[in-house]
């Protein structure tokens, strides 16, 4: 991908594309966050909104990451990393917290991706019918229990290939799931037509998403 400067835009960054993502997840929500930029989104709740984190380890009530001074080896999210409990936030067994998720109880949860097609299929757990990823693991669970999937990712690969397509040539991990995707480049909705931009960043015109992604965009 050229450079921002040569561009006249600006990529969000990782974080930025957590916080934008924040940005629309309603009061009173339980959310499920995956590994990588996901894991993020937990940061950029604003205090004063009650969003409720779950990880599927048994961890319900999740608030931001650590000091690094504050640091407990006995509090981890499912992709192991430390975080801290709200108040009222409680551990669960392991089974419950799968009860929640296979139970329709998430009103949201939110993944990574290696790809997305427009149809909403996802892949997010290996690159290859060969991949030394052992499983697909809670993932596939989640994609079809929580109420709704979105998906933070980077738009392209690092080889400038995208990543919204029209058919994922990757292992699926859901089929049919994903109804938002946040990228480093826009907003995207997965609707019955195709994918729809929702908002793009200021400066990238569409002609220029289009050229970065595999699949039809839709304006409005």
């Amino acid at each position: 991908m050229p450079s921002a400067v040569d561009l006249g835009w600006k990529p969000r960054s990782r974080t930025e594309i957590a916080g934008r993502l924040a940005s629309d997840i309603p009061e009173g929500w339980v959310v499920n966050l995956g590994i990588g930029i996901p894991t993020l989104v937990a940061d950029q709740v604003p205090e004063d909104r009650e969003v409720i984190f779950q990880s599927e380890n048994g961890v319900v009530g999740i608030g931001p990451a650590p000091a690094a001074d504050a640091v407990s080896p006995w509090l981890i999210n499912a992709g192991k990393q430390p975080v801290t409990l709200r108040k009222g936030g409680a551990y669960i067994h392991h089974g419950d917290s799968f009860a929640m998720i296979r139970g329709g109880h998430l009103d949201l949860c939110v993944l990574g991706a290696f790809e997305v097609a427009e149809n909403g299929d996802i892949a997010n757990w290996a690159v290859s019918a060969t991949d030394t990823a052992p499983a697909v693991g809670g993932a596939m669970d989640l994609a079809v229990g929580a109420r709704r999937l979105w998906v933070a990712m980077e738009h392209t690969t690092r080889e400038g290939q995208p990543r919204l397509v029209q058919r994922c040539s990757y292992p699926l991990t859901a089929a049919a799931a994903v109804s938002r995707i946040y990228t480093n480049l826009a907003v995207i909705d997965v609707t019955p037509e195709g994918f729809r931009v929702v908002d793009m960043v200021e400066g990238l015109g569409f002609d220029a998403l289009q050229a970065m992604t595999g699949a039809p965009l839709r304006q409005g």
